[in-house]
């Protein structure tokens, strides 16, 4: 036996206002702008929560080397007292919950993707509308860019006292657009040492993999992760793709530890907080040819790891478990979903044809004389 259809409201009275609100905001006309809100958020908890960490623990251990106040290291003594590869295992947690946050907050209102590479390949492989991916895309970068202006504003005045340090050691300029300096922590840079073609396979292989475990994070068909755990995947696969790559080194000119964040693996990140850079440093932030890297690579290598996935690995003859079939249902039968799919059947030419094979099955009336006594049967 199938189970009842029941949606909040059968179960749950919200107050009148919130009622009135929901059901203008509910309409065609208005509802992409939800959408596009949902996507904004959900960026911004990815983002704010590594960027965040990527700042604290940036800045704890530049303080410390450059042997400031004793009042600044308190302030950020706990980052300071971690080794460089718990700070990377730190910053790729932070990355991966703050995408648990963004699938479990956001994802029922947009579909969750947070990413524009994601988007743009639902368009090719999934049928997703392009005009709404334009929308989603620009909500992605824009939570990105508030993510890091929050940040910034935040942590201004220690970023200010930190660059005044590294000029009054003669390392600012030197320093200011690469990982190591304030404005690395927003945008990212070319790691010294690294070279654009071995940056650009860093960036390509990686993104493939993660496209192949997203599309495997939804396929229906995949028993072996229900829908519950898709999230959890995805998250993981982020997670060790910062461990992997973002690895820590030591320079002899430097007073920081290089935290080598090779990776963008998003380019609403990447363009969301390199515009934030662009914004307080001025053009000088723009990144040179490893902007465009970072910024674009994971979308030909997403779409590629998709194609691998969809040509090799999607197989239509599987089953679909019911965990599958339940969760696909709980989304086929969203009330206004059903409501708009009734509406539209009742207007298509194939019910018409149903009304009318229906009139013809039901047996004639019988017409009695006006004078005539009926008995109920």
């Amino acid at each position: 036996m199938a189970a009842p259809i029941v949606h909040l409201r059968d179960i749950q009275t919200r107050p009148r206002i919130f009622t009135i609100w929901e059901k203008q905001r509910n309409k065609k006309e208005v509802h992409w702008f939800m959408e596009m809100f949902a996507e904004t958020l959900g960026v911004f908890f990815y983002v704010y929560a590594g960027k965040l960490l990527i700042f604290l623990c940036t800045q704890a251990v530049m303080l410390t080397t450059l042997q400031v106040s004793v009042q600044l290291r308190v302030l950020l003594s706990q980052c300071t007292a971690y080794p460089e590869y718990q700070a990377i295992m730190q910053i790729g947690l932070a990355y991966s919950f703050g995408i648990l946050f963004a699938i479990g907050v956001c994802g029922a209102t947009s579909g969750g993707h947070f990413n524009p590479c994601i988007t743009i390949s639902f368009v090719v492989f999934k049928g997703f509308p392009p005009l709404k991916a334009v929308r989603y895309i620009f909500a992605q970068i824009l939570g990105a860019y508030l993510a890091c202006l929050v940040i910034y504003t935040e942590w201004r005045e220690l970023l200010v006292q930190c660059e005044a340090i590294l000029e009054q050691a003669g390392k600012l300029e030197a320093l200011q657009f690469t990982p190591n300096g304030p404005a690395g922590i927003f945008g990212l840079y070319l790691p010294p040492g690294q070279t654009l073609p071995r940056v650009f396979l860093n960036e390509f292989v990686t993104d493939t993999l993660i496209g192949l475990i997203l599309f495997a994070a939804v396929d229906p068909t995949n028993a072996l992760v229900p829908p519950v755990m898709g999230s959890v995947l995805v998250a993981l696969a982020y997670a060790v793709a910062i461990w992997g790559f973002a690895t820590p080194g030591n320079q002899a000119d430097a007073p920081v530890n290089d935290h080598r964040d090779i990776v963008a693996l998003n380019s609403a990140r990447d363009i969301g907080g390199r515009m934030l850079a662009l914004t307080m440093w001025g053009r000088e932030a723009a990144g040179g040819q490893y902007a465009a890297i970072a910024a674009l690579t994971n979308i030909p290598a997403t779409l590629f790891g998709a194609f691998l996935y969809e040509v090799f690995l999607t197989d239509s003859d599987r089953v679909v478990p019911p965990v599958s079939l339940e969760y696909g249902n709980t989304l086929a039968n969203h009330r206004r979903l059903r409501k708009t799919a009734q509406k539209a059947h009742r207007q298509s030419r194939q019910s018409i044809i149903e009304f009318h094979s229906t009139m013809e099955l039901q047996p004639p009336v019988a017409k009695h004389k006006p004078n005539e006594v009926q008995y109920a049967p």
